[in-house]
């Protein structure tokens, strides 16, 4: 679906402008080179590095869907890179002999840093031209132009596949940070407070339990097979999920899934959901979380991702009488 406003210039003036403009942002980032950011590799093996980075026990696969890259490319560039001594491979943390974990060396490690500084050092100069006003107005458009591109490339791959894509980008303003921020305990219990109080009628017995319940778990971290997930605007939290796994039971519990209503519709959700299922894959035998009858859309979000419906009975852990119901969902299930 096209979403158009008036007035504005003439599309076809538009479209030429923002096509040479993505041609110069192409050459200035150096992808015409043979090699990247300060590196004697490629462009897309330096996403590879980055990514895998990002994600550390990522299957090839998942890294495939990211870059957008074929099996067979991606397959080359990890062969490549496993070569080079900068990943190395380990067996599937689900058991699956077909499939291994991709992790940096510390040679892989060292490069990646490398990288970051390289990337950062080069947009820091580009802002130091810009006042503040017009940093903040090229952030966010450029952010919808990502999105709206990403929606496009979504829907052609669903016309290939019958698989949904993983990948969803950020939602325009802000960015997804991993782990404990300051504030973000108060912002997560304000935003499921006043949330199920006004849908719900849920009170301060809810938001109580949700902010001493986080307030233990974020005061842990870092903690292996645990991870908390927040999207961060202008410093509040917007949105969140967390991760709180058993690696001896191979178990996880999903929770703390909120979104503010500002991000309705953007799809965040989403994006927070694939990075967690992305995160359970490499660890987890199995997942599963707490939720009750009535919220139709996350269901339908969970369901999408491979949840099913495994219990159901009426109680009052949340202070206000509802059918709860838990969810549940295997290793490795794939999006719809």
């Amino acid at each position: 679906m096209d979403i158009t406003d008036s007035p504005g210039p003439a599309r076809d003036a538009t479209i030429l402008e923002l096509r040479e403009f993505s041609r110069k942002l192409v050459r200035e980032l150096g992808f015409m080179r043979a090699t990247l950011a300060d590196s004697d590799l490629a462009p897309s093996a330096v996403h590879a590095v980055i990514e895998i980075g990002a994600a550390p026990g990522i299957s090839a696969k998942a890294l495939a869907d990211i870059l957008r890259l074929d099996k067979s490319n991606t397959s080359r560039q990890v062969a490549r890179l496993e070569a080079a001594g900068l990943l190395e491979r380990t067996p599937a943390a689900n058991g699956d002999a077909r499939s291994s974990a991709l992790h940096l060396t510390d040679e892989g490690q060292k490069l990646r840093r490398k990288i970051d500084r390289y990337a950062t050092d080069q947009v820091s100069h580009a802002l130091r031209r810009m006042v503040p006003a017009d940093q903040r107005a090229l952030v966010r458009s450029l952010a919808l132009y990502a999105n709206a591109l990403a929606h496009d490339n979504r829907t052609a791959d669903s016309a290939a596949s019958t698989k949904a894509a993983r990948n969803t980008p950020a939602s325009p303003a802000g960015s997804i940070v991993e782990g404990y921020r300051p504030g973000c305990i108060g912002d997560i219990a304000s935003l499921h407070g006043r949330y199920y109080a006004r849908h719900w009628g849920f009170g301060a017995y809810f938001e109580q339990k949700v902010a001493t319940g986080l307030a233990a778990f974020a005061g842990a971290l870092p903690v292996e097979g645990k991870a908390l997930w927040l999207y961060v605007e202008n410093e509040r939290t917007l949105a969140s999920l967390a991760i709180d796994g058993d690696l001896r039971k191979r178990s996880a519990h999903l929770r703390w899934f909120i979104v503010d209503d500002s991000l309705r519709g953007t799809g965040m959700g989403r994006q927070l959901m694939a990075l967690a299922m992305r995160f359970v894959d490499t660890r987890f035998d199995e997942t599963w979380l707490d939720t009750f009858k009535g919220l139709d859309a996350a269901r339908h979000l969970y369901e999408s991702f491979g949840f099913g419906l495994a219990e159901e009975a009426a109680g009052t852990q949340w202070g206000t009488p509802v059918t709860e119901q838990r969810f549940k969902r295997g290793a490795s299930t794939a999006a719809s």
